[in-house]
């Protein structure tokens, strides 16, 4: 597979796990309205009210995933799998000793025929590490030497 054909299956990797995550959370928030609909219509005092408000936390927390998810594709937007830069940045592919890192979003990993790729977010300690360095540059991390053998 050509490196470009991998950037391309790790963009749509991560594509679909933001995808996966939003229809989990859309259903989930459905199941909840359904719910809250059914609690309105009961009239039960004091344990309706808890209940609501039980169901209102929730919505409140799935409100909280659903932005997630919505950063994580203005994330995925601003990757433009074709460029290829000197220095890590996002959406960039780099190869090194220990292991290959996409740099996106943290979706986990994507194997690819005898290649084990991993799709992290450059928020991670790894992937501060990796950002802006080039090829040649080494990274100490969790006391392991790692050297940068390729960008793509």
């Amino acid at each position: 597979m050509s490196e470009k054909d991998l950037k391309m299956s790790l963009y749509q990797f991560c594509q679909s796990f933001i995808d996966e995550r939003s229809s989990r959370v859309q259903s989930q928030i459905k199941e909840l309205q359904t719910a809250l609909d059914s609690e309105t219509k009961s009239s039960a005092g004091d344990k309706h009210e808890t209940g609501r408000a039980m169901l209102q936390l929730e919505r409140e927390k799935l409100g909280q995933q659903l932005a997630e998810v919505q950063d994580l594709n203005r994330v995925m937007q601003k990757i433009d799998v074709s460029s290829k830069k000197s220095a890590a940045a996002l959406g960039s592919l780099v190869k090194t000793t220990n292991a290959n890192y996409f740099l996106a979003i943290s979706a986990g990993e994507f194997k690819a025929g005898d290649s084990l790729n991993y799709c992290i977010s450059l928020n991670t300690p790894i992937g501060i590490m990796l950002l802006g360095k080039t090829v040649g540059n080494t990274i100490n991390f969790n006391g392991e030497k790692i050297k940068i053998l390729q960008i793509h």
